[in-house]
């Protein structure tokens, strides 16, 4: 049952990203900040939860979430009419902060290895006398 709504999960996430290409034309709009991470699906088929990170301030965020929101709609009807499954699930998008916890870890990172500057190749893994 998990591999078949792993098919769905990535079916659902490559047709929403189509719709969001075609369908989300609002000024203020940039699809380049805009990244589907994860879908979600119930396993009733009823509902699934789409993880949407955008880049930019929170204020920019803001407004692609009211954009997407106000095009769910029409994508859920694209949906719909382009997918052949028993029941078609009511989107929930949902803002994501993975990516953006990801980026700050590796800014943290860069500015310790700047701080403490070392050659990399000094480094190297110690020999594990234990395999005899």
């Amino acid at each position: 049952m998990a591999d078949r709504m792993d098919r769905i999960n990535a079916l659902l996430m490559r047709e929403i990203g189509e719709a969001f290409s075609r369908l989300i034309t609002e000024a203020g709009f940039n699809r380049a900040a805009v990244t589907l991470t994860h879908v979600e699906t119930a396993r009733n088929l009823r509902t699934a939860k789409v993880m949407v990170s955008v880049l930019g301030t929170p204020e920019e965020q803001h407004h692609a979430m009211q954009c997407i929101k106000r095009a769910r709609p029409m994508i859920q009807k694209t949906i719909n009419r382009d997918l052949h499954i028993k029941y078609t699930p009511v989107l929930h998008f949902e803002l994501d902060h993975a990516l953006q916890k990801g980026d700050h870890v590796l800014a943290v990172l860069d500015e310790l290895e700047h701080q403490n500057p070392q050659d990399s190749d000094a480094w190297e893994p110690a020999d594990d006398d234990s395999k005899d």
